[in-house]
């Protein structure tokens, strides 16, 4: 086989991070008293949180003033009486508990056993690694490299320089990254020179410039359209 070692992406990867973020928006702004909220001001968090992480891939701010800003500037712009630092809190609380996958995500690993796998994601020391502990997949990865800890993030060099030292990797041509981001996940292994496999659920056109070596539009395709392995069957041999 071609790859020896698969990077995966966490969210909206091998985990259903939407699935994960209403469920814990919705219990945060409960518990905080406004059921609705999460259904008034979803559409503003979305754009908030968006630009505030487009600025950590450049940066330009850190995950842990991030976690905070986000919720400061919703609450400001929708003159919202919440304390910030409690809500930001409790929303990652919940968020923790967010350990929805990806159909597919269980029966790939499952086939892929024979590789070794790692983790690599842009995310929050707690929550990602509360998400996978969580799955059926805890027990799947050889490596969990979580931004936060590292101090950089996909696509920044110095987060693939981490697992590559992690993982003990000498020879890029086999490593295949896959991830749903065309700006960190794809872009970061792009330059660093290893393989990508872009994960496009959705059908979403690239209007990015960025090209991945390969792109999907579910997991069930990687096996057999990738790596030249027999295709996922529909069964499950992983268990909570």
């Amino acid at each position: 086989m071609k790859y020896e070692i698969i990077l995966f992406d966490v969210d909206d990867t091998l985990f259903d991070f939407k699935m994960a973020e209403s469920h814990a928006l919705h219990n945060t702004f409960a518990q905080f008293g406004l059921p609705q909220g999460a259904t008034e001001y979803k559409s503003s968090y979305d754009e908030i949180n968006s630009s505030l992480w487009r600025e950590a891939e450049e940066g330009l701010i850190t995950s842990a003033q991030l976690r905070v800003e986000r919720f400061k500037r919703l609450f400001t712009v929708h003159k919202l009486d919440f304390n910030p630092d409690a809500f930001s809190a409790a929303y990652l609380r919940y968020l923790g508990e967010g350990a929805f996958l990806m159909d597919g995500a269980v029966e790939l690993c499952d086939v892929l056993s024979e590789c070794r796998l790692a983790i690599i994601t842009n995310g929050i020391k707690e929550v990602q690694t509360s998400r996978i502990q969580l799955s059926p997949l805890r027990h799947v990865f050889e490596q969990i490299i979580i931004s936060e800890e590292v101090g950089y993030q996909k696509p920044q060099a110095e987060i693939f320089d981490y697992a590559f030292t992690k993982l003990a990797i000498s020879d890029k041509s086999k490593v295949l990254m896959v991830g749903d981001s065309l700006t960190s996940d794809i872009q970061g292994g792009n330059k660093y020179g290893i393989d990508t496999c872009w994960f496009n659920p959705s059908g979403k056109t690239n209007t990015s410039g960025i090209q991945p070596t390969y792109e999907i539009a579910s997991l069930m395709e990687l096996p057999s359209s990738v790596l030249s392995m027999p295709p996922v069957l529909n069964h499950t041999s992983l268990e909570y």
